[in-house]
C-alpha cells in the first residue's frame, strides 16, 4: 500500500469500465452506446450556447433541466435531481440515503459499482442471488434490510421486473429502495408512476444510452421531494456546479424530442429482436432483453475464447471474468450493419 494513502483506499475495488479504443476501425458493442447520434435539436442547442456566456458558471440546481423532466414526468421540479451523469447520482444516494444499521440488499449479478460505492462510503450490503434463470425474485428481499438498490432491467442480464414485482420490492424495505434504470426505454415499465404513492422509491435514469448523451454526462433521479432534498445537501456540500451549461441546453433539447427518442429506440430495438434470432440460430442461449444489448453464452465455446477471437478481428464485445455468468458475452445492439458483421465473425468462428 502507498504510504500516503487513506486506509480506505487499499480496501476499495474500483469499477472498471468497458474498453474505450482510440482506433475507429473497429466494431464496438462493448460499452452500450447507442448506434445513432442525439437529437438534432441537441446539437442545435449545443450552438446556441457557444457564446461569451462560457466564462460564467451554470446555474447550480439546472432549474430548466429539473423543469423538464418534470414536465415529460408529469410531476414538479421538486420531484426531480440531476448529476453529472447517474453515476454520481448514484453515489449521492448511497452516501445520503443508505447509510443505516442494517445492510442494504443487492443482487449478486448486477451494476458492478453498487459494490464500489458500498466501500466507498461505508455502507453495509448483502447480495442476494438471483435465480437459476438470472431472474430476481422480490420473495427474497422480504426480510430486515437498511434499504434495497437494483437496476431494471438488469444489467448485465437484460431482464425486466413489472410494475408489480417493483412495488413488492419497495414494500419490502422501511428504508429507500432504488430502482436503477438506465435501459428502461429499450422495453420496460418504468418506476416513475409508483413514486406519489410511496415516500421511500428513489428512480434514477441517464440520457447516456436512448438519448445518446454519454459524452455529456447527464443523469437524474425521481422521488418526493424529501428524499430529493437528501441529495442536493449532499451534492451542495460536494459539488455546487456539478452540470455545465452546455449539458444543461442539450439535456432540455434531449428530453424534449421525444420523437427522436422513439424513432432511434424503436431501431435499437428492431435490431435487438433479430440478433437475437441470428445467435439462436447459431445455437446461442439468448436472455430476454428489454436493454440496448444482449447477454448470450455458447454452450460449446467459452465466452473468454470467442471475446479474444472477435477481437482480434476488430470486433468489441464484453466479458466478465465473474462467478455464474463467466461463459456469457454481453453483447451491445449495433447497427443492422454492425451486427450483422458480428453474426458472420461467429458464424466463421463456430
Amino acid at each position: 500500500m502507498n504510504r500516503y494513502w487513506s486506509p480506505l483506499l487499499a480496501r476499495l475495488h474500483p469499477y472498471v469500465p468497458g474498453e474505450q479504443p482510440t482506433s475507429t476501425d473497429v466494431i464496438k458493442l462493448n460499452t452500450n452506446e447507442s448506434p445513432y447520434g442525439p437529437s438534432p435539436r441537441v446539437i442545435a442547442a449545443l450552438q446556441a450556447e457557444l457564446d461569451d456566456r462560457l466564462r460564467l458558471y451554470p446555474p447550480p440546481e439546472s432549474d430548466a433541466l429539473r423543469a423538464a423532466i418534470a414536465r415529460h414526468h408529469g410531476l414538479t421540479r421538486e420531484h426531480v435531481f440531476v448529476g453529472n451523469g447517474s453515476d454520481e447520482v448514484l453515489a449521492h444516494a448511497f452516501q445520503a440515503l443508505l447509510r443505516h444499521d442494517l445492510p442494504i440488499l443487492l443482487p449478486d449479478i448486477s451494476y458492478s459499482f453498487y459494490t464500489t460505492y458500498c466501500e466507498l462510503y461505508d455502507v453495509a450490503y448483502e447480495t442476494v442471488p438471483l435465480t437459476d434463470a438470472l431472474e430476481l425474485d422480490p420473495a427474497d428481499y422480504a426480510r430486515p434490510n437498511g434499504g434495497i438498490v437494483f437496476a431494471n432491467p438488469n444489467a448485465p442480464t437484460g431482464r425486466a421486473l413489472g410494475l408489480a414485482d417493483v412495488e413488492r420490492l419497495v414494500r419490502a424495505s422501511e428504508r429507500v429502495v432504488l430502482c436503477d434504470e438506465a435501459y428502461v426505454d429499450y422495453g420496460a415499465e418504468t418506476a416513475v408512476p409508483l413514486v406519489a404513492r410511496h415516500d421511500n422509491l428513489l428512480v434514477v435514469q441517464t440520457l447516456s444510452k436512448s438519448r445518446a448523451l454519454a459524452g455529456l454526462r447527464v443523469g437524474f433521479a425521481i422521488g418526493q421531494p424529501h428524499l430529493i432534498e437528501g441529495l442536493l445537501r449532499v451534492k451542495n456540500s460536494f459539488n455546487s456546479y456539478p452540470l455545465d451549461r452546455l449539458a444543461q441546453a442539450a439535456a432540455v433539447a434531449a428530453i424534449e424530442d421525444t420523437a427522436w427518442l422513439a424513432e432511434t429506440v424503436g431501431k435499437v430495438v428492431a435490431t435487438r429482436e433479430q440478433l437475437a434470432k441470428d445467435l439462436a440460430a447459431l445455437g446461442f442461449d439468448v436472455l430476454p432483453s428489454k436493454t440496448n444489448f444482449v447477454f448470450a453464452r455458447h454452450p460449446q465455446k467459452p465466452a473468454a475464447e470467442l471475446s479474444s477471437a472477435l477481437r482480434a478481428q476488430g470486433i468489441l464485445v464484453r466479458h466478465f471474468k465473474k462467478p455464474r455468468i463467466d461463459e456469457f458475452l454481453r453483447i451491445t445492439i449495433g447497427t443492422p450493419r454492425q451486427c450483422e458483421a458480428l453474426v458472420s465473425a461467429l458464424r466463421g468462428l463456430l
